[in-house]
């Protein structure tokens, strides 16, 4: 999915940038909205690929037991950014301490603190993904940051965050598997082949 930057209209008194998000996501059902770095982004909503390597991605988690006891596997929770007054991000997929549910922050977000790891599976926005997401995640402290490249058939793994970046970035490609680290709460790989390929489009 393309994400597309949107401009505030030049007047005395602008409407906060939550507002914005907020009337844009009602006026368009289906998109995501997010704000990075101080910049409203809405992307259109994702495409069947997209969502089979999502589904692909979320059964190893729950497989290794991280959608219960201590943890929860959910889709699209809101996360608050430390990067902006305003920032928040909706990640495709994350890891989340269990009590989660008492560390909303505001607009339906959560406190980055609460969270393991976040995936992003591309679409038309993998720059955004693999740039301005990097640095946003690494500078709230995630831990793991998991990025399926579909356009380029790889899967990045970042840890270590540190300032706006991440000190280790490793990227496995199709016949290798990704080692995930177990801070997030289990022991786990995944098979980048079987990701990529659910990535993309079939005839």
């Amino acid at each position: 999915m393309s994400a597309a930057a949107v401009e505030h209209p030049c007047d005395d008194d602008p409407e906060p940038m939550l507002v914005t998000a907020n009337r844009l996501m009602e006026q368009l059902p289906g998109y995501r909205v997010e704000i990075i770095g101080g910049v409203i982004t809405v992307a259109p909503p994702p495409d069947g690929p997209h969502a089979r390597a999502l589904t692909k991605l979320m059964r190893p988690f729950i497989t290794a037991g991280l959608d219960d006891g201590e943890s929860a596997v959910l889709q699209a929770i809101g996360l608050w950014l430390p990067g902006g007054p305003e920032d928040y991000a909706i990640p495709d997929l994350a890891v989340v301490d269990a009590d989660f549910d008492g560390h909303l922050v505001e607009n339906n977000c959560y406190d980055p603190a609460v969270f393991r790891l976040v995936l992003e599976v591309t679409s038309g926005n993998y720059r955004s993904d693999l740039r301005n997401k990097v640095a946003a995640y690494a500078e709230a402290k995630i831990p793991v940051y998991v990025v399926l490249d579909r356009r380029h058939g790889r899967l990045h793994v970042l840890t270590e965050p540190t300032g706006c970046t991440y000190d280790s970035h490793e990227v496995y490609a199709p016949g290798q598997s990704a080692v995930l680290p177990a801070s997030i709460g289990a022991d786990m790989t995944l098979d980048v082949a079987e990701l990529v390929e659910a990535g993309r489009p079939r005839p």
